[in-house]
């Protein structure tokens, strides 16, 4: 289960396919891999008990992956459902499920729920700037079509890409060029005049990863990585929410 290729890829974690129940959401944000936090803690230990988020080797009581039967399956597929329900790694997604609050979907709602994606669903022992080119070439590579084939066979309606590097991967592998506006709203201040500029991000897709997926699936996205950016204000991501939410409402109307 673990890619073979130099990848940095934690090599006891499970992969993270999907953040929520991908079954039951209309929504999913889209990032570029897991936190390896969603592993470890501070100190780099693993997360065990109450604070175990995801199952490793050693809570499937395995050795290797290649040990992992359809019961652990289903086990690593259960705790990718019940992600929100248990001990979800809030410092990161709070911030996420503030920007599409305004659809009146969430990641938290047992009714209107939503779900995060990510284009690699493999946690690196450090963070994706880290990695070498040809770290990052292979675990796209391992990945192959597992994102497309995750969408295809979900409800899913409409992504949200987070950051101008999850943009750049997402039009690669969708072959899909999105409609880029500039946002004087989304400006970011620097003591510099000019600041950093916010862009906001639109477009559909009907092939993604080379899955093809029977339907038209709406693209929206923006910039500024909120987790990562710096100075990302709260007017800024109020004005992203505001955007997010009357596109979204336009879309499921």
């Amino acid at each position: 289960m673990a890619p073979k290729k130099s990848t940095k890829v934690i090599p006891w974690s499970s992969p993270v396919p999907a953040f929520g129940d991908v079954s039951r959401s209309t929504i999913a944000t889209v990032g570029i891999n897991p936190s390896n936090r969603e592993f470890v803690d501070d100190r780099d230990n693993e997360l065990a008990g109450a604070q175990r988020r995801f199952h490793t080797l050693s809570s499937l009581g395995l050795q290797t992956w290649a040990q992992a039967g359809e019961i652990h399956h289903r086990e690593i597929a259960r705790a990718c459902e019940e992600y929100f329900q248990t001990n979800p790694y809030d410092r990161w997604f709070r911030q996420l499920d503030f920007l599409i609050s305004g659809t009146n979907f969430s990641y938290y709602s047992p009714m209107f729920s939503a779900c995060h994606l990510d284009v690699v669903p493999f946690a690196t022992a450090c963070k994706w700037a880290e990695l070498t080119a040809e770290h990052r070439s292979n675990l796209f590579a391992v990945t192959g079509d597992a994102l497309g084939r995750l969408v295809r066979d979900s409800p899913l309606r409409v992504l949200v890409l987070n950051g101008s590097y999850v943009v750049s991967q997402f039009q690669k592998i969708s072959g899909t060029m999105l409609a880029a506006t500039l946002k004087p709203s989304w400006k970011l201040p620097r003591p510099e005049e000019s600041g950093v500029p916010g862009y906001a991000y639109h477009g559909s897709i009907s092939v993604l990863a080379g899955i093809h997926l029977n339907r038209e699936v709406t693209v929206l996205g923006f910039n500024h990585n909120i987790q990562s950016s710096f100075g990302v204000t709260r007017a800024v991501k109020a004005s992203i929410r505001r955007w997010i939410s009357k596109n979204v409402q336009e879309i499921l109307s």
